[in-house]
């Protein structure tokens, strides 16, 4: 009786391919097809308010795609016991938990990155982006693939947001993370305008 042959035992199945398929449209969805700032136009706030320098704008990335992916998760695992009628209450409560372990932990930890973001963190709790994925997603799918949906969309946000604020102070102050870049520190004439709130307005609707 011939042996079966290593290449078949080790072929996945059909739910394994459905799940790898389903985790690379999650990707694809949250990056780019379903991108929440250029797709969908939301968290615009934060975008045009943190986007001046590319430090703070990793912090507010991290921030945010750390209270989408764990509040998805959350609402995803508590779905069968919310009930229907304050399920948005519930979920508000949820975020708003996550965001406040992020507030205090940047008040202790890094003061002057709080004072920096001033109320942009706790304004987290009111991003369309983070309400919509727990509401049209995890609200009625299982935990792993809503923490996977929250964590891209977090990661699509941050990718437009990053090359937002790359941008602005390259050409608004000549550097990157506080670092001159050659030539944009010495030889080019600083917009001043890029690390204005116009800056942001005029960067966004050109990426877009």
């Amino acid at each position: 009786m011939s042996a079966t042959p290593a290449r078949e035992q080790a072929a996945p199945g059909p739910k394994a391919r459905g799940r790898e398929s389903a985790i690379r449209k999650a990707l694809k969805e949250g990056l780019w097809d379903n991108n929440p700032v250029f797709r969908q136009v939301l968290g615009i706030c934060s975008a045009l308010a943190v986007t001046n320098l590319v430090i703070n704008t990793a912090v507010m990335c991290f921030a945010l795609t750390w209270t989408t992916a764990l509040s998805c998760l959350t609402v995803s695992l508590l779905r069968n016991w919310t009930p229907h009628r304050i399920r948005m209450l519930v979920q508000t409560l949820i975020m708003a938990f996550y965001v406040i372990l992020v507030d205090l932990a940047l008040k202790a930890y890094w003061p002057e990155m709080s004072r920096n973001l001033g109320p942009y963190v706790g304004l987290i709790i009111t991003n369309c982006i983070i309400m919509g994925r727990c509401e049209g997603f995890a609200r009625s799918n299982p935990p792993g693939m809503s923490f996977l949906d929250g964590l891209f969309s977090g990661l699509g946000y941050s990718f437009v947001l990053l090359m937002i604020s790359v941008i602005r102070e390259l050409l608004g102050m000549g550097s990157i993370l506080g670092i001159p870049v050659p030539y944009f520190s010495t030889g080019w004439d600083k917009w001043i305008i890029m690390v204005m709130p116009p800056g942001a307005f005029f960067t966004l609707a050109c990426l877009i």
